[in-house]
């Protein structure tokens, strides 16, 4: 058959003679990062992709060129089908509850706990056998599935919000593994420890126990697929960083400064021999584990990219059941881990093979192995996924606008009644893509805008260097000036009452943004007055800071102000107004 615009991309790239005609006129296809995703896209897709810097002559060329090879249709290979446990894994040989289990030493509330039994590990545990623990106290009753780690070790992890006595039971369709009993001691929470974090009044976050949560992030999407030494140094700058939420992959990445292979991989196999997605590799898990640990150690959430499009290894369209049983794994693995959330896909709308009806049942794959219930979203490139679908706890958004994004904070909560959560605004940076090279003074701005609209605006640095050790990618050092002032709004906005922020009425050049008439900020952005007139509640009295959020200070004017009245400025820009009521 002749290639017309309507065949796949992957059909021509499956023929040595189209393939050759592909990489002379559209080099970029070949090269770029997304080359596994756009397999799926029909050529005449591609082309218009590649139409403006293409040129209509070479455009007309590169089709004249198709047409004289005739080559044989392909079908995308056949996804590989669902597996079911095998009843007959063990046989009536092998006793009832003959496994043995290993208690933690100490179980609190609000930690994971971790229950380990020596059981089967012939032909292949990770597909073969399912199994899970039932607990149960006081007429609460909570099953979790288990998983397989290795070597004979099958492990169920759980996190409990109240403490002392739980009973528990497994089920499994091994025979070994089945009708396990015991007691658990579940002791009170540790003072530093405050649980999963969930949407508190509707916009915001606070963690199990009631304490505020604010979601200062960060992107380092492949932290954790570096050298040990790499990523000492990531955790050594978190721990100091204001941070306390940062964007990192279950997957390693392939992209722009990030084309290092990767230590150790999730699947049995290797890149060139191929992936068994049958059978996962327990040490590539462990190791995330240990990382997502001791973020938690520093007080920060791990916000989990469960799939993403920049990839060479296969890992973005495994198929519907590889994509299932890998998400059933991860999730029973981390869920009982407090400092989880989970983002379904990093830019969803890149992922060309994978349509709303996938992502909607791989969403229901999360929220039925997860127990605890993580905040879930999604984030999208072009255009939002619908974030009213009633998994997603909270709005994960990519500016759609190169310069307008945190400003439509208050809209965006407005439509979809949930928090909004902008992960990506661009990056401060220095690097040749339009989203990473912003300055670090608009990186606070955006952060200052969206604050004020009631939202949280997170972080990323794209910084040139020598080792291509940029930190939106490999993590790594941070060099740039936004960090501190971020930290700097934290304060201010931990300050209000409650420790959130909500949009309130605001002026027609100057969005305020506060807690009622107790505690209100105008921030000024861009503006850089000499003199601001303020109108405040009448009959409340306000003390009134002029604050310069780049420079980070705080001047409180004189005396007591109500009513009208007039706040002198010192004509700069990135300055704001904060009024606190006097009681």
């Amino acid at each position: 058959m002749i290639l017309t615009a309507d065949s796949l991309l992957r059909t021509a790239l499956d023929d040595d003679r189209t393939r050759a005609i592909i990489v002379r006129h559209l080099p970029g296809v070949i090269n770029s990062p997304l080359a596994l995703q756009l397999k799926s896209l029909p050529l005449g897709q591609v082309v218009l992709f590649a139409s403006p810097r293409l040129g209509a002559e070479a455009e007309a060329a590169f089709w004249r060129e198709l047409e004289t090879v005739e080559v044989n249709d392909t079908a995308p290979p056949a996804a590989a089908p669902r597996i079911e446990p095998d009843p007959s894994y063990e046989d009536e040989s092998v006793p009832l509850s003959s496994a043995v289990v290993a208690l933690p030493a100490t179980a609190r509330v609000h930690e994971a706990i971790e229950l380990v039994f020596s059981g089967p590990a012939h032909g292949n545990p990770f597909v073969d056998v399912e199994f899970g623990v039932t607990f149960r106290r006081a007429g609460s009753t909570r099953r979790i599935g288990g998983f397989y780690d290795g070597d004979g070790r099958w492990i169920a992890r759980i996190l409990l919000e109240t403490p002392g006595d739980w009973e528990f039971e497994t089920d499994s369709t091994a025979r070994s593994l089945r009708g396990i009993t015991g007691t658990l001691l579940v002791e009170d929470a540790a003072p530093d420890a405050h649980g999963v974090v969930r949407v508190a009044d509707t916009f915001h976050f606070a963690h199990a126990d009631g304490t505020r949560h604010l979601p200062l992030g960060t992107t380092a999407y492949a932290w954790t697929s570096q050298t040990a030494e790499l990523e000492e140094r990531t955790l050594a700058t978190l721990a100091t960083a204001p941070f306390t939420k940062i964007r990192m992959g279950v997957f390693p990445k392939s992209y722009l400064f990030n084309a290092n292979e990767p230590p150790s991989y999730p699947f049995a196999g290797s890149p060139g021999a191929g992936w068994d997605f049958t059978r996962f590799e327990p040490a590539y898990f462990r190791h995330l584990e240990g990382r997502i640990r001791e973020l938690d150690a520093l007080g920060i959430q791990c916000d989990l990219i469960l799939f993403h499009p920049y990839d060479r290894w296969g890992f973005s369209d495994m198929g519907a059941a590889a994509d299932d049983r890998y998400l059933q794994y991860v999730v029973r693995r981390l869920a009982a881990f407090p400092n989880v959330w989970w983002s379904l896909a990093n830019e969803y709308d890149l992922f060309w093979a994978k349509s709303v009806e996938d992502w909607e049942r791989l969403a229901g794959v999360v929220v039925a192995n997860d127990p605890v219930g993580h905040p879930l979203s999604i984030h999208n490139c072009f255009g939002f996924y619908d974030y009213s679908r009633p998994w997603i706890t909270h709005c994960s958004v990519q500016r759609i606008d190169v310069y307008r994004t945190a400003e439509n904070t208050d809209e965006w909560r407005t439509r979809w009644g949930k928090p909004i959560v902008i992960d990506e605004c661009a990056y401060e940076g220095d690097i040749d893509q339009g989203w990473g090279n912003i300055t670090g003074e608009e990186m606070v701005r955006r952060f200052w805008e969206g604050a004020v609209r009631g939202g949280y605006v997170g972080h990323g640095e794209t910084y040139l260097n020598d080792r291509e050790e940029l930190w939106w990618s490999k993590g790594g050092e941070l060099v740039g000036q936004s960090p501190e002032r971020i930290g700097f709004l934290a304060g201010i906005i931990a300050d209000a009452p409650g420790g959130a922020i909500d949009p309130l009425p605001g002026d027609w050049d100057v969005a305020w943004g506060g807690v009622g008439d107790e505690y209100r900020i105008a921030y000024l952005g861009f503006g850089q007055p000499r003199y601001r007139q303020v109108a405040a509640a009448l009959g409340r009295r306000y003390t009134v800071d002029v604050i310069d959020t780049w420079n980070m200070t705080i001047d409180r004017l004189p005396g007591e102000f109500e009513g009208s009245f007039r706040v002198e400025l010192p004509g700069r820009q990135f300055m704001a107004i904060r009024l606190i009521a006097v009681e």
